[in-house]
């Protein structure tokens, strides 16, 4: 018989009526986790820069503001790049030492 308790796993024997727990592996690593906060916080940069400025006047529209380089280029490929960062963090094997 076998039952799922958290994260561990009991057998027992009719033979013996003896309980081994045997712990169950962990899908992630502390290395997981980091690369994921890593990434994360590469994401919220992107979105942070894509946010931008505001307009000294805001009567008038100012497309060097709302069309910025930073805007248009760098906060995407921010985005893109945590994005990328997030996917090798949950693709990331364990270290079998």
């Amino acid at each position: 018989m076998m039952s799922k308790v958290s994260n561990t796993t009991t057998y027992s024997s009719s033979a013996n009526k003896e309980k081994k727990v045997v712990p169950l592996p962990t899908l992630f690593t502390k290395d997981n986790y980091l690369w994921m906060i890593i990434g994360g916080v590469i994401i919220a940069l992107g979105l942070f820069l894509m946010s931008g400025g505001k307009n000294q006047n805001p009567a008038v529209f100012d497309t060097n503001v709302v069309y910025s380089f930073t805007r248009i280029t760098v906060a995407p490929i921010l985005i893109v790049g945590g994005l990328i960062v997030e996917i090798f963090a949950i693709f990331k094997k364990q270290k079998t030492a």
